[in-house]
């Protein structure tokens, strides 16, 4: 007896969509918007450096620690619920942000919107596996959901930079504000509630483990890419992965658990986790790299420079809107190990970046990447839902996220290392002579430190350090971009040997019923 179709999603549910992207857009804005608005905030609250870097960080920081625990909270008291409680946190944050008349008041509220900024990626799209039944219509709906947060780190410098032209600092912040009224206003007609009927009491001890294991590493690893490597920042690391193992211990334990550690042993979970999580080291340690090379070697300024990079975000929206109707051809196995191969493709465009046609170069390697790793995301994250029981799947898409921010985080910091290593080692050996050692010292630190050293000495003189300064950056950034490639065609041979590994024994278990 064959099972009947599964339902077709009516307007409601396409609407209810459309209004469940926005906030995810305006989510994904608020980790960019805020950087152009630094000068202003400084000038008019004079925060010390260690407020700056907390205005800057708080958010992103929480929204990463608290994301296991928003993922099961949402699975035990209902997704909707949880998402309509963060849209009116985050839209009341963001108003008082605003008008923040002081650093501590400012980053009360930034780490305010980092805690409702965290219910935004699981509640949602949880949510998308309820009102989406179809296969084809569920990842198509992923695919808006992955391109609402490609759209949104595309256009939020651009959105950031358009406000301040014409109004203060604070203006950044309101964007959010219409976006979560309307969220407010039509989810509780166009969403569907769903909780987990059999979901146990969350334990408090797994949410403070978790929060200090997220936070502490992503902390020690932000402190290694901004200041190199020290005995605290590794203290600091060892004690978040120490946390860590007992959190999972723990999970292991527990009847309901904050993390259901059995998800992990589903290959297609498995799968797209690995390819997930490893795309993002390589993605986010590749381009930030890409960001300073745009502006202080070939010399854009940053609305240019921003300009450049909207073609990686719209391959990011047109490969996400264009994955279903590749899944309907193509196996998952092969959109995995094709699109991976497409990115690593990219990243060794990036290594043409010294050659005449740099911008093209790096422009048309972006492009590739993005294309290739959208389908990857869409069909990965409609895998890691589905292969997760219904009752799991905000935790399932917990993790998922979890696995992208600490990722980005470690690309960040690893790769930032490395580069920073590489441009030292190129600057001390080609040094031009009668450069001061005191402006030299300044200069080795960053190519940004380089470029306002060269400032204070005669012409000749700061182009020749100039052209060795940007010459080692060049090199740190095509040794990262083939490092990048490397480790996208790991996450194409993990996927493949996973997902094939999960065929093999479906096979026997079938063969052993038969």
């Amino acid at each position: 007896m064959t099972s009947p179709p599964p339902l077709k999603a009516t307007r409601k549910e396409w609407i209810g969509l459309a209004v469940i992207a926005l906030p995810c857009m305006v989510y994904a804005m608020d980790l960019t918007v805020l950087n152009l608005a630094l000068p202003a905030i400084s000038a008019q609250l004079n925060p010390s450096s260690s407020q700056l870097l907390w205005i800057i960080d708080i958010y992103g920081f929480l929204v990463a620690g608290l994301l296991i625990t928003m993922g099961t909270l949402g699975d035990r008291i209902g997704r909707r619920k949880l998402l309509l409680i963060g849209a009116a946190a985050f839209g009341a944050a963001s108003a008082i942000a605003a008008f923040s008349d002081s650093s501590g008041m400012l980053i009360a509220m930034r780490a305010l919107l980092g805690v409702a900024g965290a219910t935004l990626a699981p509640s949602t799209m949880s949510l998308i596996r309820n009102m989406f039944h179809d296969e084809h219509e569920r990842q198509f709906a992923i695919g808006v959901w992955i391109a609402s947060f490609s759209l949104g780190s595309a256009i939020g410098p651009l959105v950031g930079g358009v406000l301040l032209q014409f109004f203060w600092w604070g203006s950044v912040f309101l964007v959010a504000v219409p976006v979560m009224l309307l969220l407010l206003a039509l989810g509780p007609v166009l969403l569907p509630e769903y909780r987990d009927p059999d979901a146990g009491r969350i334990d408090l001890p797994s949410v403070a483990q978790s929060l200090f294991a997220v936070l502490a590493m992503i902390y020690g690893l932000k402190q290694i890419a901004q200041h190199g490597a020290s005995w605290l920042a590794a203290a600091i690391i060892v004690a978040g992965f120490a946390v860590g193992v007992a959190f999972v211990r723990r999970q292991r334990r527990l009847p309901y658990p904050l993390l259901d550690m059995k998800l992990f042993a589903r290959p297609a979970f498995s799968a797209a986790i690995a390819a997930y999580a490893l795309s993002c080291l390589a993605m986010f340690g590749v381009y930030i790299f890409v960001t300073q090379y745009l502006q202080l070697v070939l010399g854009l300024d940053p609305l240019r420079a921003g300009l450049v990079t909207v073609p990686w975000a719209l391959g990011f929206v047109v490969g996400s809107l264009l994955a279903p109707r590749l899944a309907r051809r193509v196996p998952p196995l092969s959109i995995f190990v094709g699109g991976l191969l497409a990115a690593a493709a990219g990243f060794l465009m990036v290594l043409l970046a010294d050659r005449p046609y740099g911008l093209e170069a790096i422009m048309a390697g972006l492009l590739v990447m993005s294309l290739g790793m959208a389908p990857v995301f869409t069909i990965g994250n409609e895998m890691i839902i589905t292969s997760a029981p219904p009752q799991r799947a905000g935790s399932a898409s917990a993790i998922s996220e979890t696995s992208a921010e600490f990722s980005g985080a470690l690309g960040i910091a690893v790769f930032g290392s490395m580069g920073t290593m590489i441009y030292r080692a190129g600057l001390s050996t080609g040094m031009p002579e009668g450069v001061p050692a005191r402006v030299a010292e300044v200069a080795s630190s960053t190519l940004g430190a380089a470029v306002a050293a060269a400032h204070a000495l005669p012409p000749p003189l700061a182009d020749a350090l100039l052209a060795v300064a940007r010459g080692a950056f060049v090199d740190a950034l095509r040794l990262s971009a083939a490092v990048g490639a490397v480790l996208t065609l790991c996450a194409a041979l993990a996927a493949a040997c996973i997902l094939r590994g999960g065929s093999a024994r479906a096979e026997a278990l079938r063969d052993d019923a038969a």
